[in-house]
């Protein structure tokens, strides 16, 4: 029978049994070993403090009765985790309901004994040295003790000897943090650049020093930061034994306000460094209008309501080379062949935490464990490992997406960017594709973009806004190895998202063997490379509802078994190879009846068959540099037969697209048509009045389109018309006139114009004209009867960024 957590155990002997308790029921109920490992993670990590207290109790003779505190917060953690022995292995509801209380007790631990109990060590050495003055001896053990725990308190630590790459930031931010009116800096960068690093370059140097003096406070801010805490170091370091008892965080600031007149002439500088997201308060709160006073933050996250940030690249190769030379050799100089050393270097990703970590694991190996480890990198195995300091900087990056209640689902959605290859840019749309079906986010593209900004905040992704073509997202390699890393964790078995990499037509062991083992993933990604010859293995995914397919071939055969994933809601299929790709067996699309969203890209797409008109639960499709020539020849487009449920079509970058094809105006139920950069579009049909349901149409950049059709005046409920681009659009029809819901439209570039029709004076609900400055002249003429329009006058700029899209 295991012990129980009884009155009167020591400290110590107390979280030793907890985590005894913990052992044991992770070892009978699998339910919760991720909730209960995590639970041990904690515990370990605070146990030190345990050992804090008890040795500050046996220097001050203080009573064990003050340890009860702590005490009932074990004995309540360990009736928790026992309590998780007696739930049925049937009652799910009890499963999920008590892995809640165990991550809440975790938070409710870490909490409590890394704010409460440091306190608790702080009022003790107050009271020695405010009570018993006299015995010095006394004192200045404790005080010695406290400094060994807490070093330097706020003074600022040294550095490494040997910095690579830093020289030219710290002189840039140097100029940014002395700029007038630069109060705070936040200086961010993904986990393991060497932020802290270069703050604490900063704090040492000779400018620095010189404009600050001896006024510079450097504070590592805890997960959840206590404020008064902060202050009491900071007092803590320009008096040694007197620190003021604040009342409230207000006291604090108060008192530490007071405390920087006191320290003039010379301005004052605080590092806040590796503040967390969530903790901006905290950021605010030391925004105190003193004249010369400054503070610099070190983050993973960007924070947007602090205007001025500083973000810190990766080395280039040349400094990444020069940093890894002197983690793994003697003096610096490779003793293994350069394209060795080159290919471990370039894994690492100009990472400084990895190029220092993983070249000290190779020191003094020989030859042959670099070959062994370099080619297990080129075979797709993780550069990481389960001790890896690299991996556990970054992982913290990673689980801190949990901690988001707005944004419950923001790490699963972060996981998911390793489905697309990398070194690529990853459309918003794809991903808002996956991400409405796995978690039920609207489809408005807006809330993908805030999970994409609260990414790119944390530096986990680098974001590009483009208004006119589109969002995209791109992943660093080195986290998107820890992406793949991480959904490599759980068995195969057990896996919610399969990612594999197909090389040189080598399938996975599991996948060839003839006993495969049950798999259960939402989310199936495949990815080829250019020598793949479609010659595919059966796979069982029954349960998978999105498969994405990436590939570099010029011939592409869809899987066979993509018509039994009877589950399967996203099929998007994208070609990264330089030349049009041909699809083979297309007419598999048309058996996964439950499909909702399909996109392609780059492939050329052969006549659709009936079987994929049919597609009743078909809600979005989207074809990106196809070409669609053939794809809607000899189709019987029967309303309402075809697609009877699609509500948004997009056509982006189909340069033969010449006619908008007539039997897609059957279309009843769609109430989004993007047609953009289709350079050869020359005519619209009349039929077009035919969709009564549309509510956005975009024409952007179709450059050759000479006019609109007057049928389109039967589009009563389009709220959203963009005209951009439509370089040799002559003239509107004068039914444009009948929109009576049209409330904006976009019209910048369109140069030809020379005039709007008198009836757009009835658009009645219109409010945003966004145009250039000669056609804001035709507008402004009617802005009498359009009493709701605002005009916004877009300054003409050379756009390029469509050439990405032709790269190979």
């Amino acid at each position: 029978m295991a012990a129980n957590l009884t009155e009167g155990a020591a400290l110590g002997s107390v979280c030793n049994l907890l985590v005894a308790a913990v052992l044991e029921v992770t070892q009978k109920v699998a339910a919760f070993k991720f909730s209960l490992d995590r639970l041990k993670t904690t515990l370990n990590s605070i146990k030190p403090i345990f050992d804090d207290i008890e040795r500050l109790n046996e220097i001050l003779n203080r009573p064990e009765d003050e340890t009860e505190s702590f005490l009932t917060q074990l004995r309540k953690a360990e009736k928790l985790v026992r309590k998780c022995l007696e739930i049925k292995s049937w009652n799910f509801y009890k499963k999920y309901t008590y892995s809640r209380k165990l991550n809440a007790l975790d938070q409710s631990l870490l909490r409590f004994f890394k704010l409460d109990a440091q306190l608790h060590m702080f009022r003790d050495s107050r009271r020695i040295m405010v009570g018993m003055r006299g015995m010095d001896d006394k004192v200045d053990e404790i005080l010695s003790f406290l400094s060994h725990r807490f070093p330097g308190w706020c003074d600022v630590p040294g550095f490494p000897e040997f910095v690579v790459g830093l020289d030219e930031p710290l002189e840039e931010l140097k100029l940014v943090l002395l700029k007038d009116g630069v109060s705070v800096l936040v200086l961010s960068a993904p986990g393991g650049c060497g932020k802290t690093t270069l703050a604490k370059m900063l704090c040492h140097d000779a400018q620095i020093r010189d404009r600050f003096r001896d006024n510079i406070f450097f504070v590592n801010v805890a997960r959840t930061p206590n404020l008064m805490l902060i202050v009491q170091k900071i007092f803590r370091s320009k008096n040694k034994h007197q620190v003021p008892e604040f009342q409230s965080d207000e006291d604090a600031i108060n008192q530490f306000e007071s405390l920087l007149k006191r320290l003039k002439p010379h301005p004052s500088l605080l590092v806040l460094d590796d503040v967390w997201r969530g903790s901006e308060f905290l950021i605010e709160r030391f925004r105190i209008s003193q004249p010369g006073f400054k503070v610099l933050v070190t983050s993973r996250s960007v924070f947007r309501s602090f205007e001025t940030t500083f973000r810190l690249k990766l080395l280039n190769d040349e400094n990444a080379k020069t940093l890894f030379c002197h983690s793994a050799f003697k003096d610096g100089i490779p003793d293994v062949q350069n394209d060795l050393v080159e290919k471990v270097v370039k894994g690492c990703g100009g990472f400084p935490l990895a190029l220092k970590v993983i070249g000290q694991s190779l020191r003094g190996e020989p030859e042959a464990k670099w070959i062994h480890r370099t080619q297990k990198w080129s075979e797709g195995v993780s550069v990481f490992n389960p001790h890896c300091d690299v991996l556990n900087c970054l992982k913290s990056s990673l689980d801190a997406l949990t901690e988001i209640p707005e944004l419950p689902d923001l790490k699963e959605c972060y996981l998911d960017l390793g489905s697309f290859p990398e070194d690529q840019r990853i459309p918003a749309t794809a991903l808002l594709d996956v991400w409405v079906e796995l978690y039920n986010l609207d489809e408005e593209e807006v809330h993908t973009l805030v999970h994409l900004l609260e990414l790119s905040d944390r530096n986990l992704i680098n974001l590009v806004l483009q208004s006119e073509d589109g969002h995209f997202a791109m992943q660093h390699d080195l986290l998107r190895d820890l992406v793949v890393y991480q959904n490599a964790l759980d068995p195969i078995e057990q896996r919610t998202r399969m990612i594999v990499e197909i090389n040189e037509n080598s399938f996975p062991d599991w996948w060839t063997k003839g006993d495969q083992p049950s798999l259960h993933p939402r989310l199936l990604s495949i990815t080829t490379d250019e020598l793949f010859a479609s010659k595919w293995h059966d796979l069982r995914q029954p349960e998978a509802e999105v498969l994405v397919l990436n590939f570099q071939t010029r011939i592409y055969a869809l899987p066979h078994f993509m018509e039994r994933m009877s589950n399967l809601k996203v099929l998007i299929v994208t070609n990264y190879g330089f030349h049009q790709a041909e699809l083979k067996d297309f007419d598999l699309i048309g058996h996964v009846l439950n499909l909702k969203r399909i996109r392609l890209e780059r492939v050329s797409i052969p006549c659709i068959g009936i079987s994929m008109l049919q597609l009743k639960n078909l809600r979005k499709i989207s074809l990106v540099m196809c070409d669609i020539e053939k794809a809607f020849e000899n189709c019987s487009f029967r309303a309402p037969s075809i697609w009877p449920n699609l509500v948004e079509m997009n056509i982006d970058y189909c340069s033969d697209l010449i006619a908008f094809p007539v039997g897609l105006c059957n279309l009843a139920s769609l109430e989004k048509l993007s047609i953009t950069y289709c350079q050869e579009l020359t005519a619209l049909p009349q039929e077009i009045g035919n969709l009564t349901n549309l509510k956005a149409l975009r024409l952007y950049s179709c450059t050759k389109l000479p006019a609109l059709p007057g049928s389109i005046g039967g589009l009563k409920k389009l709220k959203y018309l963009d005209l951009s681009d439509c370089l040799e659009l002559a003239h509107l029809p004068d039914e444009i006139g009948k929109l009576e819901a049209l409330g904006t439209i976009h019209m910048k570039g369109c140069g030809e114009l020379r005039g709007l029709p008198p009836s757009v004076r009835d658009l009645g609900q219109l409010e945003k004209v966004i145009c250039d400055e000669e056609i804001s002249y035709f507008w402004r003429s009617h802005a009498e009867r359009l009493k709701k329009m605002n005009i916004t006058v877009i300054r003409r700029e050379a756009n390029l960024n469509w050439l990405h899209r032709f790269d190979p």
